[in-house]
């Protein structure tokens, strides 16, 4: 049997961060995105609001492959309150989704459970008005946990894996530290952070090319 010596151990640890490229210690730059209020109509929906056969009308694409913002617009309503002008994004969904901010939440009195995109467990009901109908959405609305994109290649240059957990830091003047942000790996992914604007206002962060530093938790 083999025996290492406390300095072998040391070194055979450093060997593997050295590898991994981020230590736990060690902050990488990472590109950060700031994402609105938006909601992903599934197709049964979408007719509902706008007419039988209706196609989404493409305004621009996203940075995630595929995605792209519509010329559309919904407005949503509770007992307590609506928000007018929200975007739609495209393609269709299997399942409508509202992705709201925490103050998005409260001007309508809800209380959404905070998910990843595509986790609709516990997610509150509204009401969307389109231009040619109403629909109440039910189990449709989260706030959108922070979450980073990332490819197979991306992933192995911070060293991170799928569903792992990593803290983010944005901002200069008000600097803001996000722990429990989910890496996210698919060769479908372009890199980036998504942030919603409350998190974006606490860190003062605005616009575009933004800068944050990504760490391993642990």
């Amino acid at each position: 049997m083999n025996y290492y010596s406390e300095q072998d151990i040391r070194q055979i640890v450093a060997d593997v961060i050295s590898r991994s490229g981020l230590s736990a210690g060690k902050e990488m730059e990472i590109p950060v995105e700031i994402s609105a209020r938006h909601i992903h109509l599934s197709r049964a929906d979408k007719e509902a609001l706008f007419g039988a056969g209706y196609i989404l009308t493409r305004k621009r694409d996203l940075s995630q492959p595929g995605q792209y913002l519509c010329e559309e617009r919904v407005k949503l309503v509770t007992a307590t309150g609506e928000i007018a002008n929200v975007a739609v994004l495209g393609p269709e969904r299997k399942e409508t989704q509202v992705e709201l901010s925490l103050t998005d939440a409260r001007i309508l009195g809800l209380k959404p459970p905070v998910r990843l995109s595509g986790d609709l467990q516990n997610a509150a009901d509204v009401i969307i008005v389109g231009p040619r109908g109403v629909i109440t959405a039910e189990g449709s609305v989260i706030v959108a946990k922070a979450h980073v994109h990332m490819t197979p290649a991306d992933a192995q240059k911070y060293g991170v894996e799928h569903g792992q957990s990593v803290s983010i830091r944005i901002g200069k003047e008000r600097s803001v530290t996000l722990n429990d942000v989910q890496v996210r790996v698919s060769k479908d992914f372009a890199l980036a952070v998504h942030i919603d604007y409350d998190e974006a206002n606490a860190a003062r962060v605005s616009g575009g090319n933004i800068v944050g530093y990504l760490r391993k938790d642990g």
